[in-house]
């Protein structure tokens, strides 16, 4: 009996090391190794109301993290399912083809920037010129990337489109940008829920 139970254990033990650890780890929804980029795939599927393991499965397909939120902004706009996006992006498509084949234009991409300079050549573009002109104005894969990015951050974690900008400036990658963000805000609404209390007590003071 004793035998018999060690080979079911050994054959247990050896099945779970064959299964790819690609597979196990999105059924534990935890496949995300480092914290800053687990982060990012969170607020990703927060920011899309889609489930975490929708947000893995698109990168374990070979979509690069800072691109799977153009993933899922497109299949949005589209109104298909993110896995059609992934096949033609994987067919080699650039993003400005995927966007064009699904009837949408450049003007889905625009993020309001009061102040602060032109995001890369794309805001060069939208500042340039007139809007009736945007739908006609073709960006490169590097442009999307950044104003979906630059959109989905600024959004999420609530700061300035111009304050993320800077960061990009900077040299930040996306992951690093949603880590500083997202700890500003926090810092920020303790600040504001800090001031609110002071100010809330003065004014029971006065009453006396």
């Amino acid at each position: 009996m004793r035998i018999l139970l060690v080979f079911f254990s050994l054959i247990i033990i050896l099945q779970s090391s064959l299964v790819p650890k690609s597979e196990a780890s999105v059924e534990l929804g935890i496949s995300i190794g480092d914290e800053g980029l687990r982060s990012f795939y969170l607020a990703v599927g927060d920011y899309y109301k889609v489930p975490q393991r929708d947000v893995i499965i698109v990168s374990e397909r070979g979509i690069p993290y800072e691109e799977v939120p153009v993933v899922f902004f497109i299949s949005g706009r589209a109104h298909v399912a993110p896995e059609v996006v992934i096949d033609l992006r994987l067919r080699g498509m650039s993003w400005m083809d995927i966007t064009l084949r699904f009837g949408l234009t450049p003007e889905i991409y625009y993020v309001p920037v009061r102040v602060g300079p032109p995001y890369g050549k794309a805001y060069g573009y939208y500042m340039n010129k007139p809007k009736k002109e945007w739908k006609k104005m073709i960006f490169k894969d590097s442009d999307i990337i950044n104003l979906v990015n630059l959109k989905f951050v600024s959004e999420h974690n609530k700061f300035l489109p111009r304050e993320v900008i800077k960061m990009r400036e900077e040299g930040k990658n996306f992951a690093v940008i949603n880590e500083e963000t997202k700890k500003g805000k926090k810092d920020r609404d303790v600040r504001d829920k800090k001031q609110s209390k002071e100010k809330n007590k003065g004014k029971g003071r006065g009453k006396d």
